[in-house]
């Protein structure tokens, strides 16, 4: 299958990691506004420095008596030195947006099904050239 026919699962138990390392994340001390900003202290050389930045904005009540949605996000940063010395930024962002009725069951299915666009052959070739189809 491709992009513009996938086929994602919903209502999945859990996804599951097999293998590799454990990188350990820690909060650096970095002050961000409604969040926190995690590195991983073992990687030496400070300007490859994994980080992770974690946000998030409750819902707030408007004055018509509804809520509107709450926003998380959380961006994975990995830096590159490149063969010319330069030092790049490749970042990974995740955001949702949910609305305080929606039940925790349904939320974690929301994550889950989401998740399975960053892994599923179906968008392999979308993550790997861009490819639409």
């Amino acid at each position: 299958m491709t992009l513009k026919n996938m086929s994602i699962q919903t209502g999945a138990t859990g996804l599951t990691v097999t293998a590799g390392t454990a990188k350990v994340f820690a909060d650096d001390g970095v002050t961000i506004q409604n969040g926190v900003h995690l590195t991983v202290p073992a990687t030496a050389d400070y300007r490859v420095r994994e980080s992770v930045t974690a946000k998030f904005r409750p819902p707030t009540l408007l004055v018509d008596g509804t809520y509107t949605r709450d926003k998380k996000s959380v961006s994975l940063n990995v830096p590159q030195i490149l063969a010319s010395g330069k030092i790049v930024n490749n970042v990974l962002r995740i955001e949702r947006e949910v609305h305080p009725e929606l039940s925790a069951a349904n939320a974690t299915d929301l994550n889950r099904m989401a998740a399975q666009l960053l892994f599923d052959s179906d968008t392999d070739n979308f993550w790997a050239a861009g490819s639409l189809s």
